[in-house]
């Protein structure tokens, strides 16, 4: 029998919690706000993550929507922290998020 490998898709979880505050995600077709892959709303307690560009229609790659899913944890965490200033800064949360999503993809259990 020959089996056919299949591409494992990105693990997003339904919930998440981020200090007290439990977040609803939302994997969506695209993002309202133009140019955004995704984005975390404080106020409602949920992520939402596009998984095609709203400029180009273009489907963004499995693990660039994961990146984009841990993008916004950090903002989630940073905001939780009450580090508004590093928060703000995307540079920082982008590159952070980054070696996070290569971390977690490379661990081995």
């Amino acid at each position: 029998m020959n089996k056919a490998k299949t591409k494992a898709q990105p693990v997003i979880p339904r919930k998440i919690k981020v200090g007290r505050k439990q977040y609803s995600i939302d994997v969506v077709e695209s993002m309202i706000e133009r140019g955004h892959m995704a984005k975390v709303y404080y106020d409602d307690s949920k992520i939402k993550i596009g998984k095609c560009s709203n400029v180009t229609g273009k489907a963004f790659s499995d693990v660039a929507v994961q990146d984009s899913f841990w993008h916004e944890i950090t903002h989630a965490i940073l905001y939780d922290m009450g580090r508004h200033r590093l928060n703000a800064d995307e540079k920082f949360v982008t590159e952070f998020a980054n070696r996070l999503t290569a971390a977690i993809n490379s661990a081995r259990f």
